[in-house]
């Protein structure tokens, strides 16, 4: 069930949220509800699970050293 809450927030930071909200394509309830559900698992000792994309990747370097630099150069060839 979901019920309403209101919230007394500094007109910034509702600004901040709405922009942050649009870039990430979610609600500003669902970034809050997100918060809500971080501090809960955190008191509970327990994380979140990782998104698909993160669990496919994990573990994909392991093993492998990667510096800092071949990595930068990396990015550099891919974006620029």
């Amino acid at each position: 069930m979901n019920t309403k809450l209101t919230l007394r927030l500094d007109d910034e930071l509702i600004d901040s949220a709405k922009q942050h909200a649009a870039r990430t394509g979610k609600s500003v309830s669902r970034i809050v509800a997100d918060l809500f559900e971080m501090i809960r698992n955190e008191k509970q000792g327990r994380e979140l699970p990782l998104p698909p994309v993160v669990k496919s990747l994990k573990g994909a370097l392991k093993g492998r050293p990667v510096e800092e630099n071949e990595y930068r150069k990396h990015l550099e060839e891919k974006y620029l």
